[in-house]
């Protein structure tokens, strides 16, 4: 005797395919709704890293484009003028997008006006440095002359990657800004063991260092003034004015390469090892702008 219900009759063979299909029906159903899902958190996943995506690239962009600082100041020309007693003349910090505006130049006939450019990985521009550095010196303490240094970087491509002409520009900049009257000295000590092209030259640890041996005041300012690269933008602004020209107060179109030396609007092209040399073009130079007629040169003293 079977105890509990009366077992169900079995299904017929028609029922049991017509059940494996409404089962393989259900299967796909839930199969395509999975689908459909996994859909929809793909694309939104790819939404969310286009969107991230685009974050980054607008951050990068807006970085790279956002308006330059202003230049600094005592660099109104693109330029720090340095007169009698190493004295740097005052100029106002111009904004981003202003142009420079030239130094006047004495015009007493009594005073040589010089000006450099220079980028100080240069070799050449060493050379004329330390060849006449001593002598510039006397006459700008004296009154006998004023001096323009405009710094370039012309030879960042030149240091393995450190951009070593790029950071020494700036931090001339960063001189002029905070403590001008120290320029001179600071310009005389970038090219005492001058780097080499093509090496790694000095990095801005050591930049400050020779800023700091050489006396040059206001250092906690420089050295973040170094540190953050403030004034980058204004030397790529003001290396491309050079090389593009026009230079103002000469009939010299552009700087074709570094050193380039004016004295009272004309070139100098003479040796950059010949202190004597020098000293009679300056003399010489002056005498033609401001006289009728044409001084002979006197070589400079010899101590």
């Amino acid at each position: 005797m079977t105890i509990g219900a009366s077992p169900e009759p079995r299904p017929t063979k028609n029922q049991r395919r017509e059940a494996a299909r409404e089962k393989a029906r259900e299967l796909r159903v839930q199969q395509k709704k999975k689908d459909r899902r996994n859909k929809v958190l793909l694309q939104s996943g790819i939404a969310v890293g286009i969107v991230a995506v685009i974050a980054v690239i607008s951050l990068i962009v807006v970085n790279s484009f956002r308006p330059e600082g202003p230049g600094p100041a005592n660099m109104a020309s693109d330029g720090i003028l340095i007169g009698e007693g190493l004295v740097a003349v005052r100029t106002p910090a111009l904004a981003a997008d202003a142009k420079p505006i030239p130094s006047q130049p004495d015009e007493s006939g009594a005073v040589a006006d010089i000006r450099v450019w220079v980028d100080y990985l240069c070799p050449f521009c060493g050379d004329f440095e330390r060849t006449n550095s001593e002598q510039i010196q006397g006459w700008l303490e004296s009154g006998a002359a004023t001096l323009e240094v405009h710094p370039l970087a012309t030879q960042t491509s030149k240091s393995a990657g450190t951009k070593y002409s790029l950071r020494a520009a700036n931090a001339a900049a960063c001189v002029a800004n905070y403590s001008p009257d120290d320029f001179f000295v600071f310009n005389s000590a970038m090219f005492i063991d001058q780097p080499q092209e093509n090496t790694a030259a000095l990095n801005n640890d050591e930049i400050k260092q020779r800023i700091k041996d050489a006396g040059v005041s206001n250092l906690s300012k420089i050295n973040t003034c170094i540190d953050d690269d403030q004034f980058k933008g204004w030397v790529l602004n003001a290396t491309d004015r050079a090389l593009v020209g026009p230079l103002p107060n000469t009939e010299l179109e552009k700087v074709s390469g570094t050193p380039t030396v004016l004295v009272n609007g004309k070139q100098y092209v003479g040796s950059l090892e010949d202190p004597k040399e020098f000293a009679a073009f300056v003399q010489q130079a002056t005498g033609q702008t401001y006289s009728t007629s044409t001084p002979t040169p006197t070589p400079a003293p010899t101590s």
